[in-house]
């Protein structure tokens, strides 16, 4: 009985069509050892590719939140709320650092 420490994802086949030239230039690459394969190229793509998109998307998320009114108020609100026990948390904080 085997344990893997990092189990493999579920695979699903699939066929892609990529350019000639994204062939020629992955070759290399892949004559030299330094990519196992053509698929784990594409599979380690496509994961860049899909975080790049989806810190762009909490990127924008938080942009949008500089622009929604209700959304500021309520962050006020939660800080006015949070104020005496802020500053009593300040203030114990650097009686300690004395």
């Amino acid at each position: 009985m085997s344990t893997t420490l990092f189990p493999q994802p579920e695979m699903i086949r699939t066929t892609v069509t990529l350019p000639a030239d994204l062939i020629a230039r992955s070759q290399p690459f892949l004559d030299q050892g330094m990519i196992a394969s053509r698929n784990a190229l594409i599979v380690a793509a496509v994961e860049h590719f899909l975080a790049e998109l989806e810190r762009q998307e909490i990127d924008r998320q938080f942009a949008a939140m500089s622009n929604d009114e209700a959304y500021q108020a309520l962050n006020e609100a939660i800080a006015d709320d949070f104020s005496d026990s802020d500053w009593e948390a300040l203030n114990m904080g650097e009686g300690e650092a004395a």
